[in-house]
């Protein structure tokens, strides 16, 4: 029986926080309440990596961590203190690098290397391409930047390009100790030219030895200098090997191996090989068969050729192991749900991060809201066509190579049969196009047993969509994709190639649609970031209470031991940023007001270039809500403030690059970046505007107060709706922080530690007057935590239970209960509470603002005893027909996580 969680709490490994460090924070986890530490990857990564998902070595534990010894001592720390280890662990990918043994293998030997297979490479093309240069092949040739080297002490030549070191293939060695005027090394050349893999370490030894000599070793030397110098000798002998060196670009249409997402850094592994997957998991597996590790986070699963069976091969290799919990990283998309076949407890937890966001927008404000915004901007955004858009172009470009690869094989399967070879390679590109277009959701699961009735039911939706497009003039085409990816053959010969096909397929339509919606749609639509996260769609505003309490209901069926998180590494702000710039849908027409003030306040820092005026609307329209979003806590921040502007101005370059309108990662516009920097330091600039920054500060100082009120709403459902909950590091206190990098920055724990103490001997009261500095959302997760520890089937088993709000105020407040034998909760937060709020200096609605407004417990929870959880030794007056006021629930504390449980 798997051993569900109590509470996780993620930690961004490196930059500092090593195992030594995390072994420290022991103690103080402990102390917050959560059951399980859960490390971003563990295993070694390419030098100077900031996430650790750029693995070079599989089975060994970073040494920069503090390599196995430092883990080991990690996890005797955290278990003295009862807490285990969840790590996120990489199937999809590794490290394009030289770094990474096994993929330096496959540059030396090509085909005959024992690893050729473990990458994912269409050995099918002449050459693997590496595009790792700067300009073109011949410039850099040329211009003496490609050179010779041999590595004395390892027998090994190999090719320099700045700091990359890229090995030679043996044989060809003996073009370079051809020419070397030394009996003992001609001897060698003619033993490395018929050399292989069983062989050369020998050889390599051999030729150590031999340069142990000084003159052989200055004339190894010279050798190596004279053919660098000679473009034409460099450039024969680098046609000798298994890879090519191009440009950096060429990766875009010409890439020989799967990489991850548009990263040619990052190559795609094969690990529905068997032999690749026991390769890949042996260190792993060993860590959970010894109980170092408890549970498992699986990245990018929708990367894998057969997630299916991917997970079905890794639950039967922990068959052992029944204690281990197993989440995947998965985007649902709109009303997909996770698939019932997959052994795990559920995903990370988008979709409910996402959920919670609805529901703290209010729905009635956006025929303003999109009013204001497209008054702002200068037009409308139809953002499904917006997505076709972007994912046109980015198939179309930034995908280009895996485009070509599929039309090629597209192409020879339909040559292969006579009722399809007419089909031309356009009409099948522009099919291919279109269906990923179509695309509902990041990808289907077709494997050798077929489509299940969800794929089929993608595929159809997909197929009617790309046909309603009428950009298909050969709809034959469409139909022959359409029997590609259902596997529609009789002969098993086709069906087999049709499932190569319908892998590659399924592996792209993932990109598309992640670099299509989240890094390219998302800053181009701006009317309410708080809706533009990951998983999110940005033209579905808002979630009913009702809607909610469906969705929660759902995932207490169907994943109730899934994660639930509100900020990850790789949301697009952290949850308390997000859960503020959701209040712009009640202040809709005074965001308006301001905005068009702040444009006019500003314009000084504009910078026009012709007919053309940085920002432009859009971007400016996006920059005030991220500086909302982002603005800190206090008052108004210090005069000057340099790291807010550094941190705005990274955040606006990533966000106009992402945006790929003017600028882009790919081409560059310094001049635009220029103004858009320029413009955002000016504005956080008190010397330039004093009279904006004073007013903005004036202007959300009420919303920052209502969205802090939202994040106890958020942080409290979080901890007690269905699945395990998510602490992101530091998160237990405000988290205010913008897109990732900025989402990595270091955590004082040592403050938290101390707020921890402070919670726990402070009343209600005084708690709520230190709110700034995070202490109630703090206080909030330590007693909920506990509770959950107190009573973990309540929260593993327990039933959801939606509870009727009645009153005049039934809008401003969600309710619910968990239920378990005789045990059960009742969770009680308001929402959408900006207009109750006036008056306010705490985020807590004055009790006599909620008026008659009442939750209705039901026959089952009426003669219930209850107490509150959030105020110590404060004892509930039992419900009064069937229900509860707020105004005495709510009286003393924002939100209420009341108990009742057997004496």
């Amino acid at each position: 029986m798997t051993q569900v969680p109590g509470a996780t709490y993620r930690l961004q490994l490196r930059d500092g926080m090593t195992f030594e460090a995390a072994a420290a924070l022991a103690p103080y986890l402990a102390r917050l309440g959560v059951s399980h530490l859960y490390l971003s990857p563990i295993f070694q990564a390419a030098s100077g990596s900031t996430h650790g998902y750029d693995v070079t070595d599989c089975n060994r534990i970073d040494p920069i961590l503090g390599g196995e010894a430092g883990f080991a001592r990690l996890c005797d720390a955290l278990r003295r203190h009862g807490l285990r280890v969840i790590v996120d662990f990489v199937p999809n990918h590794m490290a394009a690098t030289p770094e990474n043994g096994w993929w330096r293998d496959v540059l030396e030997w090509g085909r005959a290397s024992k690893y050729a297979h473990h990458f994912d490479i269409d050995w099918s093309a002449p050459k693997l391409l590496l595009p790792v240069l700067g300009t073109g092949y011949g410039q850099a040739l040329a211009a003496g930047q490609l050179a010779l080297e041999f590595r004395h002490l390892a027998g090994q030549f190999g090719v320099v390009y700045g700091d990359m070191r890229l090995p030679l293939w043996p044989p060809s060695y003996s073009d370079i100790l051809d020419r070397v005027p030394d009996r003992a090394c001609t001897a060698l050349a003619q033993q490395f030219s018929v050399t292989d893999p069983s062989g050369v370490a020998a050889l390599k030894l051999s030729l150590a030895q031999v340069a142990d000599s000084k003159d052989v070793a200055a004339q190894l030397t010279d050798t190596c200098a004279a053919m660098s110098a000679d473009a034409g000798q460099l450039h024969d002998l680098l046609e000798r090997q298994a890879w090519r060196l191009t440009h950096w670009r060429l990766g875009r249409e010409q890439l020989t191996y799967r990489r991850f997402f548009e990263i040619t850094g990052l190559v795609g592994i094969k690990v529905e090989r068997p032999e690749v997957f026991d390769d890949v998991h042996r260190k792993l597996l060993a860590l959970v068969r010894s109980r170092q590790i408890d549970g498992i986070r699986l990245d990018h699963i929708d990367g894998l050729a057969d997630p299916t069976g991917y997970l079905q091969r890794l639950r039967a290799e922990l068959q052992g192991d029944e204690h281990t919990y197993v989440v995947v990283e998965k985007i649902l998309g709109h009303n997909e749900q996770l698939r019932s076949d997959w052994p795990i407890e559920g995903t990370t937890g988008y979709e409910f991060a996402n959920a919670l966001t609805g529901l703290l927008v209010d729905p009635d404000g956006e025929r303003s809201l999109t009013r204001a915004y497209e008054n702002f901007r200068g037009g409308s955004v139809d953002c499904d066509e917006l997505a076709s858009v972007t994912k046109r172009l980015i198939f179309g470009s930034n995908l280009a190579a895996e485009l070509t690869r599929l039309v090629h094989a597209a192409c020879t399967l339909a040559a292969a049969d006579i009722a399809t070879r007419d089909i031309g390679a356009d009409s099948l590109r522009r099919s291919i196009v279109e269906f990923a277009t179509a695309m509902p959701v990041y990808r289907t699961y077709v494997n050798e047993t077929g489509p299940q009735p969800a794929d089929r039911a993608v595929i159809a939706a997909a197929l009617d969509r790309a046909r309603a497009t009428r950009r298909i003039d050969n709809l034959d085409a469409l139909d022959f994709l359409a029997r590609l990816l259902l596997l529609d053959f009789p002969n098993d010969e086709m069906r087999r190639r049709a499932l190569a096909f319908t892998r590659l397929f399924q592996q792209t339509t993932g990109p598309i649609m992640a670099k299509a919606i989240e890094d390219t749609v998302f800053y181009r639509t701006n009317r309410l970031i708080a809706l533009n996260e990951v998983g999110g769609e940005p033209n579905h505003f808002g979630l009913s209470p009702q809607a909610f309490h469906d969705a929660m209901s759902a995932r207490q069926e169907r994943q109730p031991h899934g994660l639930s998180a509100t900020s990850t590494h790789d949301t697009k702000r952290g949850e308390d940023a997000r859960a503020r710039i959701c209040v712009l849908s009640e202040i809709v027409e005074r965001w308006s007001q301001c905005v068009e003030h702040w444009r006019r306040l500003n314009v000084h820092l504009a910078t026009v270039h012709g007919a053309r005026q940085f920002p432009d609307a859009e971007t400016e329209w996006l920059f005030y809500q991220a500086l909302l979003g982002t603005w800190p806590m206090g008052p108004h921040p210090d005069d000057g403030n340099a790291l807010l502007a550094d941190r705005m101005s990274a955040f606006m370059i990533k966000a106009v690059r992402e945006a790929k309108v003017h600028t882009s990662w790919a081409i560059e516009d310094q001049s635009y970046e220029a103004a858009i920097e320029t413009f955002v330091r000016g504005a956080l600039d008190s010397a330039r505007s004093r009279a904006f920054l004073d007013d903005f500060a004036t202007a959300i100082a009420p919303i920052i107060l209502t969205g802090a009120l939202n994040s106890l709403s958020q942080t409290l459902m979080k901890l007690t709706a269905p699945g395990v909950p998510d602490i992101y590091q530091g998160a237990e206190t405000w988290d205010l922080s913008l897109v990732d990098p900025d989402n990595r920055r270091p955590v004082d724990f040592a403050s938290r530690a101390h707020l921890l103490s402070a919670s726990e001997t402070t009343t209600p009261e005084e708690i709520l007057r230190a709110w700034r500095g995070g202490l109630p959302k703090l206080h909030i997760t330590a007693r909920a935590l506990a509770l959950r520890r107190r009573l973990p089937d309540l929260f593993a088993e327990g039933g959801y239970h939606p509870l009727d709000i009645e009153g005049p105020l039934v809008r401003h407040v969600i309710a619910f209960a968990r239920v378990h034998r005789d045990a059960a909760a009742v969770i009680i937060a308001p929402r959408t509470t900006h207009g109750l709020l006036a008056g306010s200096i705490t985020p807590h609605v004055p009790r006599d603002s909620w008026r008659d407004t009442r939750v209705c417990l039901g026959n089952s929870l009426e003669g219930a005893n209850w107490r509150d959880v959030l105020i110590p030794g404060h004892d509930v007056r039992g419900a009064v027909d069937g229900a509860m006021e707020l105004s005495s629930v709510l009286a003393r504390f924002p939100v209420a996580l009341l108990v009742s449980e057997p004496a």
